[in-house]
């Protein structure tokens, strides 16, 4: 299950909307066009920001006529990356209404409201019809879902034959526990990482293909010690600068750390895959 009263407490806010309209303010983009780069810094809600975004696409073969279902959809980053690069039509489901309004703001000054739409929606219950989407994605979403089964069971429901479901998440990499706060989850009681080898039965129970696994637990290290060092060299910068921080609060950086250190001590990886329904 989700416990969904806990995770929308852990991510949550009521004011984002205004956050994000003083942010856009403040780096000058209250009166210019957006483009995903510009809200990168943002929206792209998982470790190595775009770049990993842009490597999951890059191993789909994605295009006008392509549905894509996102799954834990958050500020709508991923999606819009997506119908500006490949023209696809995305419909994004998240938890938190706060994240579904703020992603439909942040489309509309995108222009991409005829490309993209959010659903407040739980990912183990999705409001479509089965065969609907051609691929189904979901980026660090299912560390806060037990019931993993279900997950993969719905999104195997809502592809077509021959869609693929595209995935990037955290799992456990030893029996040793996580430090906390993390991104996902400020204790145990809301993280639920299972290692990768469970996480591959899980999908091949649902009867999915793998078409590719790949680690990137080393690059996602080499990266978070980047944004530490360019984290350092603007400590000065203003609160109301774009970056995660505004969704997160100031223990973000905390967070980030921890998980930065959760990789390295071998507590926890990173795997993206591309499993296929037959």
């Amino acid at each position: 299950m989700i416990d969904s009263v806990k995770v929308e407490q852990h991510y949550g806010q009521a004011s984002l909307i205004d956050r994000l309209r003083n942010a856009l303010k403040a780096d000058g983009l209250d009166e210019k066009a957006l483009r995903p780069e510009d809200l990168a810094p943002l929206d792209q809600f998982h470790s190595r920001g775009l770049q990993a975004t842009v490597e999951l696409a890059q191993a789909l073969n994605l295009g006008e006529a392509t549905h894509v279902i996102d799954i834990g959809s958050g500020l709508g980053g991923p999606s819009r990356y997506l119908a500006t690069k490949y023209g696809c039509r995305v419909s994004g489901i998240d938890l938190s209404q706060a994240y579904v309004d703020a992603a439909r703001f942040l489309a509309e000054r995108t222009g991409l409201a005829d490309r993209v739409n959010y659903t407040c929606a739980n990912a183990l219950s999705l409001p479509f019809e089965s065969e609907a989407f051609d691929v189904a994605w979901t980026q660090h979403v299912a560390m806060n879902i037990a019931d993993r089964a279900t997950l993969y069971r719905e999104a195997f429901r809502v592809l077509r034959p021959g869609g693929r479901f595209a995935i990037f998440d955290v799992v456990a990499a030893s029996g040793e526990p996580l430090h906390y706060p993390l991104p996902w989850a400020a204790t145990p009681e809301t993280s639920f990482l299972v290692t990768a080898d469970r996480m591959q039965s899980l999908l091949l129970e649902q009867t999915f293909n793998v078409v590719s696994w790949t680690d990137c637990t080393e690059a996602a290290i080499q990266w978070f010690a980047e944004v530490q060092k360019a984290r350092a060299s603007m400590s000065g910068m203003p609160a109301l600068t774009l970056g995660l921080h505004l969704v997160m609060g100031p223990g973000f950086p905390e967070m980030t750390k921890n998980l930065a250190r959760n990789l390295r001590e071998g507590r926890a990886a990173l795997i993206q895959a591309i499993v296929a329904k037959p």
